[in-house]
């Protein structure tokens, strides 16, 4: 089949490699600019620089909205459009040009964590399973019947970016598959259950604000969430801002206040949490790795040198 590939980052790096790879003729190739948002620079293997290299045409764009674009499309004359971490809606009359459609490729098991950073959302509503999904494009963002789904266990001490290396390598089987049952003349796919679906939103500066009224273990996952090359968890000692880079829920069963520095267990500093602290009933999180506000790394052990105060999630 001709396949023109609309994508960005390093999913659709791995996506246009799976086609590159394959029986199919890659005619065109749509991505992105390069951006200065720090989760858009992360994973930014050049999807453009891969099809320069292999001979493809390549158009640049932020949105696919524009006559050239949709003109050099027409001339593509594709039978497949396919898709991966496009993060623009893509127009009815462009999805629906190639004669099977379009084929999107998504990092979650939908319909459930559709839209954006799906594996730490994910990662920090203690989900056993992630994966990737490749479904048809319809009017709805992520809501298509689904072709091909993969998955993968999430470990108990599993990060983001562990998740990440776990699912990008679904993409090519996923991607081949897909297109595997659409070459053999199938249209029949899986509909999605829409009564499970959920929608989330692109993570910044305020998802990462730890808020010490969370249960222990939702903040352990929110470190692991948070792990390098993310930007790292973080909350206030003293009006100054403070990186959590490793924790884990203790053993023990903390009771008073959300954010109050309490007590060493093993290798970590245990910090009061939960919104019911005040019963005694909770675990806290003892935070084993720190980052200052000047960038220093260090033992939690090494930094709080007495017990006592609170951290805050405002300076």
């Amino acid at each position: 089949m001709r396949v023109v590939m609309f994508g960005y980052q390093t999913w659709g790096h791995r996506t246009l490699k799976a086609l590159l790879d394959s029986e199919h003729d890659v005619a065109l190739v749509v991505t992105h600019p390069k951006s200065e948002h720090a989760y858009e620079k992360i994973w930014s293997d050049s999807v453009a620089d891969l099809a320069r290299e292999h001979g493809v045409p390549v158009l640049i764009r932020k949105r696919p909205d524009d006559e050239e674009l949709f003109a050099a499309l027409e001339e593509a004359a594709p039978d497949v459009i396919v898709a991966n971490n496009w993060r623009t809606w893509i127009p009815p009359r462009i999805f629906e040009l190639p004669r099977h459609g379009t084929l999107n490729v998504h990092d979650s098991l939908l319909p459930a964590y559709a839209g954006f950073s799906p594996l730490i959302w994910a990662l920090i509503n203690g989900e056993k399973e992630v994966g990737v999904t490749a479904h048809m494009m319809n009017e709805e963002l992520d809501a298509g019947d689904i072709v091909a789904q993969h998955a993968v266990t999430v470990g108990p001490r599993d990060t983001a970016t562990d998740l990440f290396h776990k699912t990008v390598d679904l993409i090519a089987p996923v991607t081949t598959e897909a297109l595997r049952l659409i070459a053999s003349g199938q249209t029949e796919f899986t509909r999605q259950d829409r009564s499970r679906a959920s929608f989330f939103h692109k993570r910044s500066a305020e998802d990462i604000r730890v808020d010490w009224n969370w249960p222990a273990e939702d903040l352990e996952r929110l470190v692991r969430a948070q792990s390098a090359p993310y930007p790292s968890a973080f909350t206030y000692h003293r009006g100054k801002r403070l990186e959590i880079l490793a924790a884990f829920v203790s053993a023990g069963r903390y009771g008073g206040t959300p954010g109050r520095i309490f007590y060493r267990e093993g290798d970590g500093v245990v910090i009061v949490a939960g919104a019911d602290a005040r019963t005694g009933r909770n675990h806290g999180l003892a935070i084993t790795r720190i980052r200052t506000e000047d960038g220093e790394e260090m033992p939690a052990t090494d930094y709080f040198t007495s017990m006592g105060g609170y951290l805050t999630a405002r300076s």
